[in-house]
């Protein structure tokens, strides 16, 4: 049996405000609203692979706080082609008042990143 990921299931508050930050700055491309009785909302957005990200929210979506280093799913991670893009990315997302986890460097894993907060706090690395 083969198996890979399809999609990536993220819970937001606001979920226009998901969607814009994934199709602006990441060149997402998004389905249209899918909304349900029981008050389930969400979109996907397909970023030209195979693996697409779903966001999602609830009229009765319970909020917790995005903590680092706890258990369960840390971040995503975009590839956006080379250093200059990482480095260019990063300068607009500041730019735009969203928050730098950190700035672009080498890790010690030798990847070329950063990473910043989507517009709920949840963790998004830039690679090349």
């Amino acid at each position: 049996m083969k198996t890979k990921i399809k999609h990536i299931g993220l819970y937001v508050n606001d979920l226009e405000k998901g969607k814009a930050f994934y199709t602006s700055y990441f060149n997402g491309i998004s389905n249209e609203r899918y909304e349900n009785k029981d008050g389930f909302q969400s979109y996907f957005i397909d970023f030209g692979t195979e693996v697409t990200l779903e966001i999602m929210t609830h009229n009765n979506l319970e909020v917790r706080e995005v903590l680092d280093r706890v258990n369960g799913f840390s971040h995503i991670a975009f590839s956006v082609g080379s250093e200059e893009n990482v480095i260019s990315l990063t300068n607009t997302l500041k730019a735009d008042g969203y928050q730098v986890y950190s700035e672009p460097r080498t890790t010690g894993d030798g990847y070329f990143e950063s990473c910043v907060a989507d517009p709920e706090g949840n963790r998004v690395e830039i690679t090349i």
